[in-house]
């Protein structure tokens, strides 16, 4: 009986209200909000019909006429096709021209072709670049090397993450360490074995004016270079890099050449080099991953080794390095100054010296094996150098 009557009396209140002037009220509401809708779409239409008729107006009165003779041609030739084609066609160009300038510029974005071109200089490095590069990503906890738990900022779903401003400090610092070497004359090799990476080696070589290896690593190059490199050809310049003759006697009594500083890009392959560095005291500078031992380099760079694009990164920094002390140096020699200090151990060639060189070009004679090795030297006297 209860739960009747509260029926029953609920009913009646909610039909008490009668049902038309909730919906009259309700449509007129949707009706008047339609209304206005369609009413600014019709202006907005309107408005570009009178946009296209008066840019259309413009650009036939900016034309010029044509003769009746030509007109005529035209309506016979064409006379479905004489409408606004032209004048659409204007008026699209016009307002691609007008409206390029609206918009937002992604740049920087990633080209894979400029870090090869245009590699970057050191003054680009940020951490922006070297995130978008990965040189965050490290190995799994599991192969990560203790000596790198001052490098690695943290961990994420299983690997460990490289603090990228320890990764730029190193990086500025090695960058001015390859620009100090070339702006004092010195030899740099810059050493890539891995796939991808020859481009990369060969392009920084060039900037900086050095050495490059993108190829397997032959033991004894520096320890035994005497009979290994024995038979390469070394040339002295003078301080503008200019080759100067006459000196092939002297540089046939003297050891191969050495590098003042080897940049090597992938030091888990290349342990055997860096060893033979160490043992000849020639300071080097690695790529190091979580996984690899600093301890392998003079001057490590810990970054993600196996991200092409970050090896790419580094490598053209140390190129643009490179390349500015070349510059230094080489600017500094046109004013009549030395950045170096030349050695005392090349004499001026002689007149024989210099027939006895043309007669052995001429005759296209390889050069003599170096009887015993002898200290070598990458400067002489007179700011001359010994390029191999």
């Amino acid at each position: 009986m209860i739960s009747r009557r509260l029926i029953l009396r609920q009913g009646r209140r909610a039909l008490s209200q009668p049902f038309n002037t909730q919906y009259r009220a309700y449509t007129r509401v949707q009706t008047s909000t339609r209304d206005n809708a369609g009413l600014e779409g019709e202006n907005e239409v309107d408005a570009v019909k009178q946009f296209f008729e008066r840019q259309s107006a413009a650009l036939a009165a900016s034309q010029p006429s044509a003769s009746p003779t030509q007109s005529n041609e035209v309506d016979v030739k064409d006379a479905e096709d004489t409408g606004d084609t032209a004048n659409y066609y204007h008026l699209a160009r016009h307002q691609k021209k007008s409206n390029t300038q609206f918009g937002s510029a992604q740049d920087p974005f990633y080209k894979p072709r400029e870090l090869i071109t245009n590699p970057p200089k050191p003054e680009d490095i940020t951490l922006e670049l070297l995130l978008a590069s990965q040189s965050h990503l490290g190995h799994k906890t599991s192969l990560w090397n203790p000596a790198n738990s001052r490098y690695i900022f943290g961990i994420r779903d299983g690997i460990h993450i490289i603090s990228l401003e320890v990764t730029a400090a190193f990086l500025r610092r090695a960058a001015k360490l390859v620009s100090a070497v070339t702006e004092a004359g010195g030899l740099v090799l810059f050493v890539g074995t891995r796939a991808g990476q020859d481009r990369c080696v060969v392009k920084a070589a060039e900037l900086s004016g050095g050495c490059h290896l993108f190829e397997r690593w032959t033991p004894g190059g520096i320890t035994n270079g005497t009979h290994i490199l024995g038979q390469c050809k070394t040339k002295v310049v003078d301080e503008h890099e200019q080759e100067l003759p006459g000196y092939q006697n002297q540089l046939s009594q003297r050891a191969a050449l050495k590098p003042d500083l080897v940049v090597c890009l992938n030091p888990l392959e290349n342990y055997v080099l860096l060893h033979e560095c160490a043992l000849d005291n020639i300071p080097t500078i690695g790529i190091i991953d979580t996984d690899a031992n600093p301890a392998w380099v003079t001057y490590p760079i810990p970054a993600n080794d196996d991200s092409l694009r970050c090896v790419q990164v580094i490598g053209g920094v140390l190129g643009r390095a490179g390349e500015a002390g070349k510059q230094r140096r080489l600017a500094a020699a046109k004013e009549g100054y030395l950045t170096y200090q030349p050695k005392q151990q090349l004499k001026k060639p002689t007149f024989a010296d210099l027939a006895q060189e043309k007669l052995h070009v001429e005759a296209d004679l390889p050069p003599a094996l170096p009887p015993a090795p002898t200290p070598a030297s990458h400067a002489s006297s007179d700011g001359e150098h010994l390029v191999q």
